[in-house]
Formats: structure tokens, sequence, C-alpha cells
């Protein structure tokens, strides 16, 4: 049954990497929640650190809207359901607003316009005066299905460095929202994924002050009036479906060194009958009593020495292997299922060893973009031929012995480059890749399946 549903929203872009949208956006959270709105944050495209912030400083779970990861045609409903009990969302673009995949796959312009929501162009003003309205003027005018509403003016170095690009944006009708100055205490310290997580920054205060920041350098009623200008979305009632299929405990690997997880795609899981049980590689001696195990990614190798030495989780996990238990890894997790991981400085850290071969840390970027990703025999996440979209980002490379089975083949949406992948051992699948279950449903019924039937055979 089909509805409109009116949730107030609002899209900050930007018009390149690096202009400071993840702190103002942040920021911009902090502060509204700071007075009393129940915010729900979301971000564009496959970032896993980004979200760890909004989540902090909204206090609800943050959302990831991917049009690759998850089919465009479901974003609206999966965004309306995330919006459940919130008066209004905020969405943190990825990149330059019209940046994204080939053709413009999971651009920040692209879900704005399926989710019909005004966007706010945060622009970095450091050595620009007027050409920051020119700059605006030419957002605004390349695609008018986006509906760029106006700019918040970052990094402003004096009151008459706002003044001149105040004045020029004023000559072609450009809303200035907000003008925050160099030196606010918008910064984190970065790694060379982005920003260090919030798993290992626990200090809340830094959010707090984001917060206070953005409460005095913005427009707060007009941007809420903003957000509730937008339009009623159409959406999809469910009804709640009376076949539940049968529970399904599943250990899922969360700490300071795995944390890169869909919120969404955990609640996919959760839909299909999955009981997630949190687990910690780095501090926790023996596994849960699950009947299977995820394995996202992270940050294995600044705990490599820490991982080491904890033989004993080490050892439950490989012994779970041997003994058939399910076991699903991307990234980290997969660098961790192997024999070793070689971390920045050169140092070599015994791993589970459930695969063999070495993770091998890199200075240089291995891999980043979209892939399709085919299964090339029957194994954990479905039959020999089941396609799934995914994603990489990884500074490591694998040193296998020859003769290793590749479950997988790649083929990068780029430029259509295609490559063997990841390893499978019994009932254990890792790799590379990164999957967000809400786009891949019969991938993640068939890990369950897996997961019961393997249970069923050990009862």
């Amino acid at each position: 049954m089909g509805m409109a549903k009116r949730i107030p929203r609002l899209v900050i872009a930007a018009a390149q990497s690096g202009a400071g949208k993840t702190t103002v956006a942040t920021g911009l959270m902090a502060a509204l929640s700071a007075k009393g709105y129940k915010v729900q944050p979301f971000k564009v495209g496959p970032d896993y650190i980004d979200p760890g912030y909004h989540s902090r400083a909204c206090g609800r779970p943050a959302e990831n809207l991917d049009s690759w990861l998850v089919p465009p045609v479901q974003l609206p409903q999966l965004f309306a359901e995330a919006c459940a009990g919130a008066d209004i969302a905020i969405v943190e673009g990825v990149m330059g607003l019209y940046d994204g995949g080939r053709q413009g796959v999971s651009s920040t312009a692209e879900i704005a316009k399926r989710l019909q929501a005004p966007v706010l162009l945060v622009i970095d003003t450091r050595a620009m005066g007027a050409s920051a309205a020119a700059l605006a003027l030419g957002f605004r005018d390349y695609d008018p299905e986006v509906r760029l509403a106006g700019v918040l003016l970052n990094r402003l170095g004096s009151d008459t460095h706002e003044a001149i690009i105040r004045e020029a944006c004023a000559v072609r009708d450009i809303p200035v929202y907000g003008a925050v100055r160099r030196g606010a205490g918008l910064q984190l310290p970065e790694r060379y994924l982005g920003l260090v997580p919030t798993e290992e920054n626990l200090d809340g205060a830094i959010i707090h002050k984001w917060g206070e920041a953005l409460t005095q350098a913005v427009d707060l009623p007009a941007i809420v009036q903003l957000a509730q200008s937008a339009p009623p979305l159409a959406v999809e009632i469910k009804t709640q479906s009376t076949q539940v299929s049968p529970r399904v405990r599943i250990g899922i690997a969360r700490d300071e060194a795995f944390s890169f997880y869909y919120a969404s795609g955990l609640h996919a899981l959760e839909r299909l009958g999955a009981e997630l049980v949190p687990f910690s590689p780095l501090h926790d001696r023996e596994l849960p009593e699950v009947d299977g195990c995820l394995l996202g990614g992270g940050f294995p190798e600044q705990f490599a020495a820490q991982l080491a030495a904890n033989v004993a989780m080490r050892e439950a996990l490989r012994c779970a292997a041997e003994a058939g238990l399910p076991i699903y890894a991307e990234c980290g997790g997969y660098m961790y299922l192997l024999e070793q991981l070689q971390d920045l400085e050169g140092h070599v850290w015994p791993m589970t060893g459930i695969f063999p071969g070495r993770a091998v840390m890199t200075e240089r970027l291995q891999m980043v973009g979209y892939v399709t990703a085919t299964l090339q025999q029957d194994c954990l996440l479905g039959p020999a031929g089941t396609s799934v979209h995914g994603h990489e980002f990884h500074f490591s490379q694998t040193e296998l012995p020859t003769g290793v089975t590749r479950p997988w083949q790649f083929t990068r949406l780029r430029d259509g480059t295609s490559y063997a992948a990841g390893q499978v051992r019994g009932n254990v699948l890792g790799s590379y890749l990164h999957v967000n279950f809400a786009g891949c449903p019969a991938a993640a019924q068939h890990f369950l399946e897996v997961c019961r039937c393997q249970a069923k055979s050990s009862s």
C-alpha cells in the first residue's frame, strides 16, 4: 500500500572532497540535536567511518544511501524506514556534488533527486572571494533537477572575506545559510581511509564542540524551514510477515579493529531471522555460542600486535572453522583470517591461519571502487553464478601460495577490468569485497540458511 510521507530532509554536499562537509554536516547534526530535534543521519556512498560520527552526534544509527550497493528504487523506502520517529533527516554527501561511480552512480546529486531533497553546498572559501558565488552558480545550473537551495561558506578568513562572498552571492540570488571561520575547531586527525573511526576516538567532546561552532555559524531556523520544504515522499506501507524463519545466532566482530558494517545490511539480516551477537577478536578469549560468524572490515593492521597476542581467540576461530562453522569475512576481516599480516613498518604478525597467505600493508592505495562480484562455485553466499554489487577500498595486498582456489570473479564498474578474488575453505568465505545485505537479500538468505543447516547437523 502506497502513501505520501512528509519527512523534513536536507542534503549537505560540497564542491569537492576536502571542503569540510563531514565536520560541517556532523556539527549541524549535533547543533540540531542540542536544540531538541530528533535527527536521523545518513551518508551517501559506501563510507563506513563518517556515519560513526553522525551516530555519535545524533544518538541514532546512521544509514548509508548508495545506489550501487542497494537498487536505486529501494532507497526512498530505506530512507523512510530509517526516519521513523525522527523530526528531521540530514544527509551528508560524498566527494563533490556530481561525483560518484561511472556515469554518476551513487553521486550525491542522484541521491538528492531520488529523495527530492534540497541541497546546501559547502564551499571551501580559502583563496577565493567572489569566485565562490560563480562556483555555486555553476553547480546550481549544471543540473536543474537538483534543488541547490543555497551555500554554507567554510574556512573564511575574516569579516571582510565573508562580506565579499555574501555580496557576490546576493547578486546571483544564492542564499547563504551559514559562514564558518578558519580555526573554528572543525578538525580531526585523519588516516589513509579517512577520519579515525569513532571506535578509536571516544572523546564525545569534539562533536559537542562542532555543534557549538555550527550553532554560532549557521541560521538553524532557516535550515529547519528549508528541510521542511521538501515535498512528501512516496513510500510503501509494509505489513509484517506472519512467516518468521527460525532464529539463527550470528556472531559479529565489533571492536576497535572491526567496525565496518552497514546498518541497513545488519537490519536485513535481522529481518531474515538473524540474532546478532557481538564479540571482540581483540578482547574476548572465546567465541559466543553462535551458528555462524560475520567479520567486517576495519583496521586490523593498527591492532595487529593485540590480535596476534590474543592466541585463544585466534585458535577458537580456527577450530570453529575446521568444525564447519560458517564464517563470512570482508576486507579487514579477511586479512584476519589469513596466516599473517605485515604492517607498514614491516613487522609480521600471526593471524588465525584459516586461509593460507599473508596480507601486506602498502603506502599506496591498491583498489577503490565499485565492482560486480560473481561466484565461480557454490559457497556461503549462494550457488555458482550468483552476482552481487560490492565495493573495494584497501591499502593492502595479499601474497598467496600458488593453486589457491578463488571463489569470486570481480569486474570493476569504472573500466571493466575483471580478476579472480577471495578465498574459500569449507564454510568460510573471505575477500576484499564489501556488500550491503539490504541490496542482495538472496545472498543474505543463503548465508543464514547455511548457518541454520550447519547448526542442525552439529546438534
